[in-house]
């Protein structure tokens, strides 16, 4: 989401440039947020995965801005463990899915983990961040999962005006699902 009009924004980025022009916009994920961790050990000792909680920094009305729908890449043949959170919930929490089992995991320098987090909201503009809890051996720890040292953002777009940029197109177009 921007709060801009479709004329003002430029075309969307290669995925590879996303980020900057994301933050050359000051543009906002809407609706859902994919969130892909990797974890992996640095040594020889297995590492035990026993949680990922969400953190929610902040939680109030969407933004009223315009949703502008940027495309979607292709995956690789990586395993992927999926999970969801409903961020709209009084209290979110990490959901395995279907077919999924939940936490603990365990991964080593040669063996990681891919998760991918699917992460949604329609009634709440949402900042918030995930807590991936580790042990092994005797040594436990917390780690930090968020946007380069800033919270992610997830806003609800349940009503805005949606624009898509066609492949091979000149200008945003208004959708016709938004």
């Amino acid at each position: 989401m921007i709060d801009r009009p479709a004329t003002d924004i430029g075309p969307p980025p290669v995925e590879q440039d996303a980020p900057a022009w994301v933050g050359a916009n000051k543009a906002v994920t809407a609706g859902e947020q994919l969130v892909t961790l990797t974890v992996q050990g640095t040594g020889k000792e297995t590492v035990v995965i026993d949680g990922l909680d969400v953190r929610v920094v902040r939680k109030d009305t969407p933004l009223a801005w315009n949703d502008y729908v940027m495309g979607v890449g292709c995956g690789g043949g990586v395993p992927t463990r999926p999970f969801t959170v409903a961020l709209d919930a009084a209290r979110p929490v990490v959901v395995a899915g279907a077919g999924q089992r939940d936490f603990s995991f365990k991964v080593s320098e040669s063996d990681p983990e891919v998760f991918k987090i699917t992460a949604d909201a329609s009634a709440y503009d949402v900042t918030w961040y995930l807590e991936l809890t580790w042990s092994s051996g005797g040594r436990k720890g917390t780690l930090v999962v968020d946007d380069n040292g800033r919270p992610f953002r997830t806003s609800g777009n349940n009503g805005r005006p949606a624009y898509e940029f066609p492949l091979g197109g000149e200008k945003w177009l208004k959708s016709v699902e938004g």
